[in-house]
């Protein structure tokens, strides 16, 4: 893995050792994966425009994030079925994660329990930061059960995805007929949760039934912190914060939902500029360098979070490989900074983006 110098790098070995199958489930998109390319490709339009003279040392990347503590601005993504990647699935993805001392969002179809994820943890961390990301249920009843389990656990926040009334349409997945995990791996935080049944994907109740009224209902059974993920238009970010939401993260579900969708780092300001500093706003989707960070962060983001390369670096190497991916991360960011006139990422701010028209 030393001479893996990008977490691009990792993309590569990542497949070839993977089915191909899964290969396309973790990489590919929605329909024609037009807003899965502009995640990245938005990043690369933009310009930075640096301080210089600043003698501000060496960045101390340390920040907090709903009272979390975090080694820097940069947590790992909710991204399902981490056994296809990898034997030790999310319990290698969770000892990188708190040895890193960022922020875990666990996975709803994680293919490790929630409990186990939070056991594998604290092995590394004495009082690692576990969050739960939640796919809302008709049956609140369901819903609720699984909340019990993550707060039993002792996740400290619920990441509830917000933009998936139904499930993208992946053409990479109708092309190889996989529309279920293999026999014998089973979505663990759905066990016996409904009729008995032992953990299949297909007991996520998706519908387009579901409104803020099932927001409110989950406000009522947690005390925890609540994000909406998959926010991408100011006024839901207005409406969401009128509505004693604790966070948001601009996501377009990594290009997996509605392609043609604009690309998360292009809906930022304008989320940022609606909520106008009442709660914060994280950013999922394309970040890829160090550069992307700051970008994000100088939007107005609070932190952003990665998923694909976090799975490459599963792939490659397991709890070593996801250590790695956020070791590049972690000293790109910092030397962006320091190139940028930064000491800590509360320096970010709009001053280091040209003013004129964003795209």
């Amino acid at each position: 893995m030393d001479e893996l110098l990008t977490v691009a790098d990792f993309e590569a070995p990542a497949r070839a050792a993977l089915d191909p199958v899964h290969y396309d489930y973790f990489a590919g998109g929605a329909r024609d994966e037009i807003t899965l390319a502009a995640n990245e490709s938005a990043f690369a339009r933009i310009r930075l425009r640096p301080r210089i003279l600043r003698g501000r040392g060496t960045p101390e990347l340390a920040t907090a994030v709903l009272g979390a503590p975090a080694s820097m601005p940069i947590l790992v993504a909710p991204t399902a079925f981490h056994r296809l990647a990898h034997p030790d699935a999310e319990r290698a993805t969770a000892r990188a994660v708190a040895s890193a001392g960022t922020v875990l969002i666990a996975a709803m179809l994680s293919t490790v329990a929630i409990e186990d994820i939070a056991a594998e943890a604290r092995k590394v961390a004495v009082d690692p930061v576990l969050w739960f990301q939640l796919y809302l249920q008709r049956d609140l009843g369901f819903t609720e059960a699984v909340v019990r389990r993550a707060e039993s656990a002792g996740v400290r926040a619920l990441v509830v995805t917000a933009d998936s009334p139904a499930l993208g349409h992946h053409e990479r997945n109708d092309r190889h007929g996989f529309h279920d995990l293999p026999a014998g791996m089973r979505c663990e935080n759905l066990r016996e949760l409904r009729a008995g049944e032992p953990g299949h994907v297909r007991q996520v109740d998706l519908s387009p039934e579901l409104s803020w009224r099932h927001v409110e209902r989950l406000r009522s059974l947690t005390d925890l912190p609540i994000l909406l993920k998959g926010v991408l238009h100011p006024e839901d970010a207005r409406i969401a914060a009128d509505a004693g939401i604790d966070g948001i993260v601009v996501s377009n579900h990594g290009g997996r939902q509605l392609d043609t969708a604009m690309a998360s780092i292009e809906a930022l300001p304008d989320v940022v500029d609606a909520v106008a500093g009442r709660l914060p706003v994280l950013l999922d989707g394309g970040i890829r360098r160090g550069t992307d960070v700051v970008k994000a962060l100088a939007y107005g983001a609070a932190a952003v979070a990665v998923g694909r390369p976090v799975v490459w670096g599963l792939t490659v190497g397991g709890e070593a490989g996801v250590t790695r991916v956020l070791e590049i991360l972690r000293d790109e960011l910092a030397h962006t900074l320091m190139l940028c006139g930064c000491g800590s990422p509360a320096e970010v701010s709009r001053d280091l983006l040209p003013a004129g028209p964003r795209w």
